[in-house]
């Protein structure tokens, strides 16, 4: 059935995002508060010496923390984007931040950007542990149809992020945006609904410590698992 034949007769306008906190077995996911999270933020941060957290995003880096206190207030403190600290479970201490945004409750739309990740949760199995959570409140709690994720066409590490997580490759919008006086050409990542059941197993596959040996290395790729979710969804 081709998708403009899909029946939403049924269809009711999706709640925004909710205040409650997203936990987990690694982190926890909850409200950006700066006077919770700032300085944890910005320590964290200044672990990147070389300033590539920021290479791609729209601000950044920040000198110091009244500097990044102030980004805090004027950039984080709306509801979209909604800004969500990561807390690492095992210090009590957020270390990166990702936001629900371009909310759209009247057609199910959701985009999750401004992922901002410092170098004590990168490459960790938390990191994934957040998207994961993010992804399950996006559709399961709130009912959404379309997950969105946007990148510079530039930053392949992005790019890469999103396939892994089983997000699927539409195109590039050239000439999108101009960002730090520099050209942005756009790419675009989706995740939809119907998709999502099987690649939510596939990150609980993934997340499972079944999956780690006693050194911590993964037995099988969240890449694998979700390249084989999304061949399953497109079979039927």
């Amino acid at each position: 059935m081709a998708r403009s034949d899909e029946d939403l007769s049924g269809w009711t306008i999706r709640p925004r995002p909710s205040r409650e906190p997203m936990r987990g077995r690694l982190v926890r996911v909850e409200p950006f508060d700066i006077g919770t999270h700032a300085a944890d933020l910005f320590e964290a941060y200044r672990r990147d010496t070389e300033g590539a957290l920021w290479a791609y995003l729209p601000y950044g880096p920040f000198a110091d923390i009244d500097a990044y206190r102030e980004h805090a207030r004027t950039v984080m403190a709306g509801d979209d984007p909604y800004f969500h600290s990561i807390v690492d479970l095992s210090t009590g201490k957020a270390v990166g931040v990702a936001s629900l945004m371009r909310i759209v409750p009247e057609h199910g739309v959701i985009e999750v950007g401004h992922i901002c990740y410092s170098p004590l949760l990168q490459r960790t199995p938390g990191a994934t542990e957040a998207m994961y959570l993010m992804a399950s409140r996006v559709f399961d709690e709130l009912g959404y149809r379309r997950y969105e994720w946007k990148c510079n066409d530039a930053n392949a590490a992005s790019k890469r992020a999103a396939e892994r997580l089983g997000f699927s490759f539409e195109g590039i919008f050239r000439k999108h945006l101009v960002v730090k006086e520099k050209n942005r050409d756009t790419a675009w990542f989706s995740i939809t609904d119907d998709e999502w059941p099987r690649l939510r197993e596939a990150f609980e596959t993934w997340l499972d410590p079944a999956n780690f040996d006693d050194k911590g290395n993964q037995r099988r790729s969240l890449q694998s698992l979700t390249a084989m979710a999304l061949d399953a969804a497109k079979s039927g």
